[in-house]
Parts: structure tokens; C-alpha cells; sequence
């Protein structure tokens, strides 16, 4: 079944039949009305519906899933939990492709769901097990993770999955891309209990729909692609393309960064070798640069992400670790210094 998005559904997150404390916690957070991927999500979602969501990176898929995950929890500060037998085992997981999504949609869930004592774990690779497995231990209902991460904790008997009643894989598309298929399917056959899962992917290949098939029942699938608001955004981005010798490449960047006006700007490297020493000549230059690479530690890669939203750096050299679902304000220059491996 398919659905567009042209239908006004609501008006305001208050016209859904949400908890009192969502409500709250979305206005607290500035969140009034909805997006049309959550107007047409929500609906579906809140009644335990399999949905595929097909929509761009940055149309507020996060909150069209994360808002059903939270209603439905079963959380510390609910009257049922005396008698949830469950207590403190995962009842969500949410399954992402980088380090950097998964702490942004764990952030994005912890603030709607920490005003019912709901507690959202963040699990992903380049850091300590031991506080993640802590964690575990203490008891979390929501489990944000990267497939390889959670494997390895659910291999070790860290992590329960027994109880997950809500599955949701986010950008689907780029799993693939990293070859995390695998083990998506492996968290999918080792979450029995599973009542509703969502697949939310930029586009769909072949691969996403055969998983699609298998594991999801009867899923309805949104497609946001084509109304106004796409549109919008890419109708306000001017695109240019310049044609350049290798050896010039990092002048031509130097030049195009002292534009007039130049905000923020994410310059996209295809390896991580040329995007670290794309980073270091622009700091030779004296460039505000920082980056964000496979090759660097957990901790230099947030440090880097931090530094660039709190504009102590203003120039971010990355590969397309960075390119999925990080959200920053006010950048006005995106660059790929090379060409993307997909256009």
C-alpha cells in the first residue's frame, strides 16, 4: 500500500492521541505542529502499523519514529510498571548506520521520553563496553545502536533482546552501502517478539525491499519525496561545478571558503586520507578546520562534531561518516572536493 504526502492529516502534535507528557515534551522542545513525514507516519505508527518511510536525510524522521516509541513504552514513572514483569530489559531498539546518528537520535528520544523516567542508551563502537554494559545491567528501555555494537553485546549476553516488541531500522540505504546487511538480518531473527517494525530509508534498492519482505508484515509504505517542502529545499541551493587540476584543488577551496558571506560549511572527502590532509592544509592556511574520519578515535570524532556546532571550527572536512541525519543550524557551503561514490 502506498501513501502520499499531500493529505493534511493534523494540525498539531496536541490533535494526536498522545500522552499528556509527550505533548509537553515536544512543546518544551519548540515541536507544535507536525512535519508531512510524521503527519503521515504518526497515524499509522500509533496504531502498531508496519510503516516503510521513504524520505529525504532532515525531514524530521527521528521524531516520526520516536514518537510512537515513546507512547508505547512501558516506562518507570507509569502506573503499570508495579506489574511489568519486564522491568528494566530493552522494549525499543532502534538500529542506525553511524556513531554520529546514533548519538543525535539518542539525544533526539532522550529528550521526549526522560519526563516519564524512560531511559535511552546510546551503544555503538570506538568506546569502553563497560559503561554501555553498565547500563545494561542498570536496566534501559530504548537501545539506539549500530548493527556491529549491538551484535557483539548480544553475543556476550549483554544485551537482552527477548523483550524488544518495536524494531526500527534507520537509514536503510546507507546499512547497505556499509555492508551491514548481515547483521541487520541477524537482529532481526534475534528479536522474536517483535509487534511492529519501521524501515525508513532515503531510497529504496532492491536489497532493502527483499529485507522488507521477509521481515516486515503488511508494512504501509510513505513516500515524502515529491511534495512542496522537498522542493523548497533543494530549490533555495544554488549548485556549481568546477572543473580543476588536481594540484589546484586545494587553492580553488581556499578561495571559494573566502566567499563573502561564507557560513558554516561541510567540504566532503572520498577517502580518509585526502580528507585528512584536506584538513590540515586549510588549518596551514588558516582555515578554522576540524574533521571527522574512520581512522580517528570515538573521542576526536565527537570533539570534532562539538567544535563545529559551537563554532569554535567552521570548517568541517569529512567522509560520508557525516553524511546522514547530523543536524546543524545555519551551514551555508556544502563542497565535495571529489566526486561521491554515489551521485
Amino acid at each position: 500500500m502506498w501513501a502520499s504526502a499531500h493529505s493534511k492529516v493534523s494540525k498539531t502534535f496536541a490533535d494526536l492521541p498522545l500522552r499528556r507528557e509527550t505533548i509537553e515534551a515536544l512543546n518544551t522542545h519548540g515541536f507544535t505542529s507536525p512535519f508531512p513525514i510524521q503527519e503521515m507516519v504518526l497515524p499509522i505508527a500509533l496504531s502498531d502499523g508496519d510503516v516503510i518511510g521513504q524520505a529525504k536525510t532532515g525531514t524530521g524522521k527521528t521524531l516520526a519514529f520516536g514518537i510512537p516509541l515513546i507512547e508505547k513504552v512501558i516506562a518507570p514513572l507509569d502506573s503499570q510498571w508495579t506489574d511489568f514483569e519486564n522491568k528494566g530489559l530493552p522494549q525499543v531498539l532502534v538500529v542506525v548506520p553511524t556513531r554520529e546518528l546514533c548519538v543525535q537520535v539518542t539525544k533526539d528520544i532522550d529528550e521526549l521520553a526522560n519526563n516519564r523516567g524512560i531511559r535511552t542508551l546510546a551503544v555503538y563502537g570506538g568506546r569502553a563496553f563497560e559503561p554501555q554494559i553498565e547500563a545494561l545491567t542498570n536496566g534501559v528501555e530504548i537501545v539506539v545502536g549500530t548493527p556491529g555494537r549491538l551484535l557483539d553485546l548480544y553475543r556476550q549476553g549483554q544485551l537482552k533482546l527477548k523483550e524488544v516488541s518495536r524494531l526500527v531500522l534507520d537509514e536503510a540505504d546507507e546499512m547497505l552501502d556499509l555492508g551491514f546487511l548481515p547483521d541487520v538480518e541477524k537482529i532481526f531473527t534475534s528479536t522474536p517478539k517483535r509487534s511492529q517494525t519501521m524501515l525508513f530509508s532515503a531510497t529504496m534498492p532492491g536489497d532493502i525491499i527483499a529485507l522488507a519482505r521477509r521481515f516486515m508484515n503488511q508494512p504501509i509504505h510513505i513516500r515524502t519525496q515529491d511534495n512542496e517542502d522537498e522542493g523548497a529545499v533543494v530549490s533555495r541551493i544554488e549548485q556549481h561545478v568546477y572543473r580543476a587540476h588536481a594540484l589546484d584543488k586545494i587553492e580553488m577551496l581556499a578561495r571559494i571558503l573566502q566567499a563573502e558571506g561564507r557560513g558554516p560549511t561541510i567540504v566532503f572527502c572520498r577517502t580518509k586520507r585526502t580528507c585528512q590532509k584536506t584538513a590540515d592544509d586549510l588549518l596551514e592556511r588558516g582555515f578554522k578546520s576540524s574533521t571527522i574520519h574512520g581512522d580517528l578515535g570515538q573521542g576526536a570524532r565527537e570533539k570534532a562534531l562539538s567544535d563545529f556546532k559551537a563554532g569554535k571550527s567552521d570548517v568541517l572536512v569529512a567522509t560520508d561518516v557525516a553524511a546522514r541525519g547530523i543536524d546543524i543550524d545555519g551551514i551555508t557551503h556544502v563542497i565535495n572536493y571529489q566526486c561521491p561514490e554515489d551521485e
